[in-house]
């Protein structure tokens, strides 16, 4: 995998093609083998960054399975849709293209994964910025840790500048960022891009806020004040009011058509398809990965022409290393679904109704 050709004034340029609203299509295909470019030149430092991961994973006593590691490029739409969210974002700058993320088992191994990227004196890239969500959480509810770097390397210098972000979380705090995604996929909503309707919003921001205090963590702010006796009861209000449980249960019911095509390989083009549920999932080698990039473009190409499908490249493993990591594309929210029954079943009492089958249809109400 080769540098990007083009020069940064170019790449800019490609970016406010694609954030022209309404588009011009013969921008945007023109546009399209320089943004292809770009985002293919950072395959190489999120490699690096990726060993460089697994290896402090090993340090603190856990293996592959244990804490899932995944890596992609940036999804054409997310790029499209953060440079129309931020008019003073260029293409050029954006810093989460290569995106890495870790799934440990708890706050106490990320707290050490954490600290053993403060602490190494070796590692020459450049810290940009960082941000803990995890002791000050989103006010949607979302908690993770962000690093961002850039990339500095005498022996490669020519990717020097980019960015990598890695993402690190523990297993709780995965869960609810894939209910989020699964939610959206399967109601038509954007919880994710911040847009969500008013009662699923504080749904996500009750079960965030339960699931902080379980991990001894902070909430937001939004609930500093509020008991977690009281959290857990308004949380499960408002699932019994929209039935999550019920609802995310049949998501799982309806995503049956899953074709589980994979094999173990370096890299896997993903693609979900809306209108059926159905995934398909692409394998490539290492020496194929300018092929797999190509593919990845096709693919995202289809979407813009109103296909409904969503694509995404990412890397290592087999079937079950990319259910593991990226749950939210196999539409499984099995672990959110299990800490929510396990909350509101500890409240309700044993002669109430259980979650799920069998209860009481709520009073039907306007979302």
């Amino acid at each position: 995998m080769q540098a990007c050709p083009y020069t940064r004034g170019q790449v800019t340029r490609a970016g406010e093609a694609l954030r022209a609203d309404p588009p011009d299509e013969v921008a945007v295909e023109r546009a399209m083998p320089v943004i292809s470019a770009w985002r293919s030149a950072h395959a190489y430092p999120l490699n690096t960054f990726q060993a460089t991961l697994r290896k402090r994973l090993q340090a603190i006593g856990l293996t592959t399975g244990e804490a899932p590691v995944g890596q992609r490029l940036k999804r054409l739409a997310s790029i499209e849709t953060k440079l129309r969210r931020f008019p003073g974002m260029e293409l050029a700058r954006m810093q989460d293209i290569a995106g890495l993320r870790a799934v440990v088992p708890g706050i106490g191994k990320l707290r050490l994964l954490r600290a053993l990227y403060d602490e190494s004196p070796r590692f020459t890239h450049e810290l940009r910025t960082q941000h803990d969500y995890v002791a000050s959480p989103k006010d949607d509810g979302y908690r993770s840790m962000h690093l961002v770097y850039r990339y500095q390397n005498p022996r490669a210098p020519d990717y020097n500048g980019l960015h990598v972000e890695l993402q690190l979380r523990t297993q709780l705090q995965h869960a609810w960022a894939t209910a989020v995604e699964t939610v959206d996929t399967f109601t038509g909503q954007a919880i994710k891009a911040g847009r969500p309707t008013q009662r699923w919003g504080h749904f996500f921001q009750l079960a965030s806020a339960a699931f902080a205090h379980s991990e001894k963590q902070p909430p937001s702010t939004l609930f500093q004040r509020e008991s977690i006796q009281e959290i857990r009861q308004q949380l499960c209000d408002v699932e019994m009011e929209l039935q999550v449980v019920d609802k995310m249960r049949g998501f799982s019911v309806a995503a049956h058509n899953i074709h589980r095509r994979g094999k173990s390989a370096d890299y896997h083009l993903v693609v979900l398809d809306f209108s059926t549920y159905r995934l398909t999932t692409r394998s490539y080698s290492t020496e194929e990965l300018e092929r797999a990039v190509a593919d990845y473009a096709e693919a995202e190409m289809r979407t813009m022409n109103g296909e409904p499908i969503d694509a995404v490249l990412v890397a290592g493993g087999g079937v079950q290393q990319l259910r593991r990591t990226y749950p939210n594309y196999f539409l499984d929210a099995s672990m959110f679904v299990k800490q929510i029954e396990l909350i509101c079943r500890k409240l309700r009492r044993p002669s109430a109704p259980s979650l799920g089958r069998g209860r009481p249809p709520p009073p039907r109400k306007r979302l």
